[in-house]
Parts: C-alpha cells; sequence; structure tokens
C-alpha cells in the first residue's frame, strides 16, 4: 500500500517520441535522501517532457493528463516526474526501476546507485513529498510550480521530515544559531543533531565556531526523520577571498587596503562557434559558466537571436518564446539566474535558422562583464 500511495507503483506506458511543451519551464528545489546519505540537493528546471529511466530507450508520458496516475490536468504540466528525470539527465546520475501499466507512474528502484526499493523487513520505500507534505498521486501526476519543494525519501512514511534554517553568513571564528522544525508543520524539533551540536526544546542550536573559511554545509538529522535540507553558510571577514568576497579589503570595506573590485567577470559558453546542428540534435538546454570575481555574482545574463531566410526574431525571456523583429540580431538581455554554473532550459528543441547566443555576468557592485558571443546553425 505504500507503494501505491508514494507513486512508486508504475503505470500505462505511452511512448512519447517528441512531446511538445505546452507550458513554461519551471524551476524547483529537488532533494533526494537514501538510506544513508542525501543523493540529490539543488534546483532543476524543467518543463513537460516524458520520464525516462537511465539506459532506458522508452519513453513514458509524465504531464499530469492520464488518469491512472492521479492526474487532473486539462493540458500537459510539468510534474515532478519530470523533474526528478531531467535531474537524473542533467547532473547526470543513474536512475533504475520499472514502469507498470496500471498507475501511469514509475517505481524507483535505484538513485546514483544506491538501492530505494520497497523493504519488506523495514517497510520502508521511496517515499514522495511536495512542499513537506506527503504526496497523494504518483509523481507523472502531480504538478509542479515553481519554487516548490521536492523530495524524494527512502522512509517507512511515519517519519517526521526535517527543515533546517538559519544564517547564512559567519565570521571566522563566529557562530550561527539555526533551527529545526517540522516541515510538515512548522513545530520545533529538539534532539536533532546539527554541526556536533543538538538542537534544544524549541529547535534552536548555537553552532561554532566556524573556523574554516569558505562555505560550510550543514544539515539535522535525528534517528526516526527525514534529514533536512542543507544549509549553507559562508566563513569570511569580507576581503579573504572567500565566498565572492574580495581580497586584501577594497574602498568601499572599512579597513580595506586594496584598490576597489572595478572589471566584471568574464563567461564562458557550452556550444562551440560556428558548429552546425541538425533538427534532431538542435539544443534544447544552453549551458555556460562564469568565472569566479572578488565580488561575487549578482547575476547571468543571456540573448538569444535568430534569423532564418529574411525573418529575424529574438527569444524572449518573458514570454518563453521567440518574438518578430525588423531589426535583425537584435533584441533584449534577460536575466536567468545568478549561478556561476548555470543552464537555461527552452521549451522545445530549436527550429531551422542561423542563431547567436549572447551571455554575460553582473558581479555584487554591479559591474558588467564581457559579453561572450558565439553562432552556430540548425539545419
Amino acid at each position: 500500500m505504500h507503494k501505491l500511495i508514494a507513486g512508486l507503483a508504475a503505470g500505462l506506458a505511452v511512448l512519447v517520441a517528441a512531446p511538445v511543451a505546452l507550458a513554461a519551464p519551471v524551476t524547483v528545489d529537488l532533494r533526494v535522501e537514501g538510506a544513508n546519505r542525501t543523493l540529490f540537493e539543488g534546483p532543476v528546471t524543467t518543463d513537460v517532457r516524458p520520464f525516462h529511466f537511465t539506459g532506458d530507450p522508452a519513453q513514458h508520458r509524465c504531464d499530469a493528463t492520464v488518469s491512472e496516475s492521479g492526474g487532473t490536468s486539462g493540458t500537459p504540466v510539468p510534474t515532478r516526474g519530470a523533474a526528478l528525470s531531467a535531474a537524473a539527465e542533467l547532473t547526470p546520475f543513474a536512475l533504475g526501476g520499472s514502469w507498470s501499466d496500471t498507475y501511469a507512474n514509475p517505481t524507483v528502484t535505484s538513485i546514483a546507485g544506491e538501492n530505494v526499493d520497497y523493504d519488506p523487513s523495514s517497510g520502508r520505500f521511496l517515499g514522495e513529498y511536495k512542499n513537506g507534505q506527503f504526496a497523494s498521486v504518483g509523481s507523472c501526476g502531480d504538478p509542479i510550480a515553481a519554487g516548490d519543494r521536492v523530495l524524494f525519501a527512502y522512509t517507512d512514511g511515519s517519519e517526521p521530515l526535517l527543515a533546517l534554517s538559519g544564517r547564512a553568513t559567519a565570521p571566522p571564528g563566529g557562530s550561527v544559531t539555526v533551527k529545526v522544525t517540522n516541515a510538515g508543520n512548522g513545530a520545533a524539533i529538539s534532539g536533532a543533531s546539527v554541526g556536533g551540536r543538538t538542537t534544544r526544546a524549541d529547535g534552536t542550536a548555537v553552532v561554532g565556531p566556524l573556523t574554516q573559511r569558505g562555505d560550510q554545509d550543514l544539515k539535522a538529522s535525528k534517528p526516526g526523520t527525514v534529514r533536512s535540507n542543507r544549509l549553507r553558510v559562508c566563513v569570511s571577514d569580507g576581503s579573504d577571498g572567500f565566498c565572492g568576497s574580495g581580497t586584501g579589503g577594497s574602498t568601499g570595506t572599512p579597513g580595506g587596503t586594496g584598490a576597489a573590485d572595478t572589471e566584471g567577470p568574464a563567461t564562458t559558453l557550452r556550444i562551440k562557434n560556428g558548429k552546425l546542428f541538425s533538427r534532431k540534435k538542435a539544443p534544447r538546454t544552453l549551458r555556460g559558466k562564469v568565472a569566479s570575481d572578488p565580488s561575487g555574482l549578482s547575476a547571468v545574463k543571456i540573448r538569444l537571436l535568430r534569423k532564418d531566410g529574411k525573418k529575424c526574431s529574438f527569444f524572449s525571456g518573458g514570454r518563453e518564446r521567440f518574438r518578430k523583429t525588423h531589426l535583425c540580431w537584435h533584441g533584449p538581455f534577460f536575466k536567468i539566474g545568478d549561478r556561476a554554473d548555470w543552464s537555461y532550459l527552452l521549451p522545445k528543441r530549436l527550429g531551422r535558422g542561423r542563431y547567436r547566443l549572447e551571455a554575460y555576468g553582473v558581479d555584487g557592485v554591479l559591474n558588467r562583464g564581457p559579453i561572450k558571443r558565439i553562432r552556430f546553425r540548425v539545419r
């Protein structure tokens, strides 16, 4: 019964060779907790897409429109199953299991090499959650929205989910006060372990001193619960070069002795300049990387321009589609986030035409880096 409720029973196999995305891509916080370790944690962007297991060519419908999966959407939408399948491809990590024709949902039995199959001796299985609540439908029947917290956890279904919160910065040798709560109802959790400390009756603990500079990752755990999300704490004095800070101080930092940061970060793109793609292998995900900067990174902006014959257009980040323009190779940049190693998922593979992709980074003091530009063609 656990497997049915958690969406681990699988369902109606519908082969989808080239699904059409009818909804805009969404970005969710995805986390996968195995028996003894976190298997994946981070933001994932997906739109309407099929579900498939690693190494299996079969593509299964996973868009919340199939009643057998518990889906009630009248049009295809992104789902929790789509987010998991997308993460497995992009990270990548191995996703194993089977698909049954009864419930139109996957039964996931292994993730990143770890067994998450149902264990009859302990009653543990891969439980599925959204925003701290146990999922009532399978992963391919449950729509997701931007900002949702999606969790797959190896559990017996009765264990509370831990949620960890606290300040994200600390000076070297300093401490941070963290709090552990029940992700489902917000109740304080006492007796949880975080960074070598134990939470009190109000769910708080003081973690420190934090002597190692740089990003420090904290997680909460307690027997009989599902471990928490990650809390990343930046340990820096603001001028030591860690966590995007400058080195030797700056003119804007009291006591600083170094020069002000006046240059923005450089950007690289993953598509080779001048590359020719076939329609079947045309880009769907745009990727790049922004170099480290002493002032950190505040934004990544891109622009995608197209010319097909005499028709010119630019990709609109707000409308998630190409818009016509009379000025060829002109169009606005749009922000896609603030992650140095970035990716942007297009609604579908690019069609025929000549393209120009441009990107640049903006640092923490608003210096714009040089624009990186590549051209490619889809025939």
